[in-house]
């Protein structure tokens, strides 16, 4: 299953409960079809104490979400977009801006 969305990409997320919110990709799970984003969809784990540096206690961290609840931000137009891709002579593909058209990465 090919991922549009990269690590260290920003993305919006268009819908659940953080509808709206931007951040950046901290990890992308491929097999999973999930992304790992900063600051969205923060759940609380209750943790039991793996020694005297990791205390128990209730922690905040990030959970991954689905990758079509979120839609890329082009760093040329700025704009939330879907990701295409064109075919160079030499045979490699690059991701392309759906809205103006200019090559991502």
């Amino acid at each position: 299953m090919g991922m549009r969305i990269r690590r260290d990409d920003t993305v919006l997320v268009i819908s659940g409960k953080d509808k709206g919110k931007i951040g950046k990709v901290k990890k992308v799970f491929p097999l999973k079809g999930r992304i790992l984003v900063e600051g969205v969809n923060v759940v609380k784990r209750h943790m039991r104490a793996r020694s005297a540096e990791q205390p128990s206690g209730i922690i905040q961290m990030e959970s991954p979400i689905h990758i079509s609840n979120v839609k890329l931000i082009c760093p040329l137009c700025g704009e939330a977009t879907s990701v295409g891709y064109t075919v160079k002579g030499d045979g490699k593909k690059s991701r392309v801006c759906k809205k103006c058209g200019k090559e991502i990465d």
